[in-house]
């Protein structure tokens, strides 16, 4: 039978890997610049991630986190999404590295369908089981670390979980041509009245 227990938390591993390869070989800048409106950066989604790992895998389960990362100086639910100059790269990823240390010892002293409580959580809906968390964790990886390729992808074209440039400018350069021609037939009409047909 497969052990679902391993298996989630092989999965939960492995996208945490991809988090932190999503910040190799890029210079500080642009780990914190924003690229999206929202103003998410690579150091943000980083730090929103630790977090998790300590609320979700520590706090649920009556376990105090190894430290209280700067972030949650004040209160918790106004963590910033992104990196202040005092919190270094070094720093964030290593509360990330020790967050998710912390998170799997919980993992290994509990069985799925132990029971956790999440505080922040609407009254009535807060206990859990770490099961439940578990998927939650992954989904929730998962989700920031395909913002992450996006990201790297807009920094330096670097995408998937290796960060290898599959093409060359050219063939990008006729995908977004060709993306570009295919959304232009839907374009609204222009002032002077004219569109494509439908």
């Amino acid at each position: 039978m497969t052990d679902l227990k391993a298996e989630l938390l092989a999965a939960l591993r492995g996208r945490r890997s991809v988090m932190l390869a999503k910040l190799e070989g890029l210079p500080e800048y642009d780990r914190r610049r924003p690229l999206t409106p929202t103003g998410t950066n690579l150091l943000g989604l980083v730090k929103h991630l630790a977090g998790l790992e300590y609320g979700y895998f520590g706090d649920s389960f009556g376990r105090d986190a190894y430290e209280r990362p700067s972030w949650f100086r004040d209160d918790p639910s106004t963590e910033l999404m992104w990196a202040t100059p005092d919190e270094s790269s070094d720093y964030i990823t290593g509360v990330y590295r020790r967050a998710g240390a912390h998170a799997d010892v919980t993992i290994a002293e509990h069985d799925l369908d132990s029971p956790g409580h999440v505080a922040h959580w609407a009254e009535g809906h807060q206990e859990t089981t770490l099961g439940v968390l578990m998927i939650m964790m992954v989904s929730e990886t998962a989700q920031h670390a395909g913002h992450a390729d996006i990201i790297r992808e807009l920094i330096d074209g670097r995408i998937g979980a290796g960060g290898s440039v599959a093409a060359g400018p050219t063939f990008w350069r006729n995908q977004v041509s060709g993306a570009q021609d295919a959304a232009d037939y839907f374009r609204p009409a222009d002032d002077a009245g004219t569109s494509r047909p439908v």
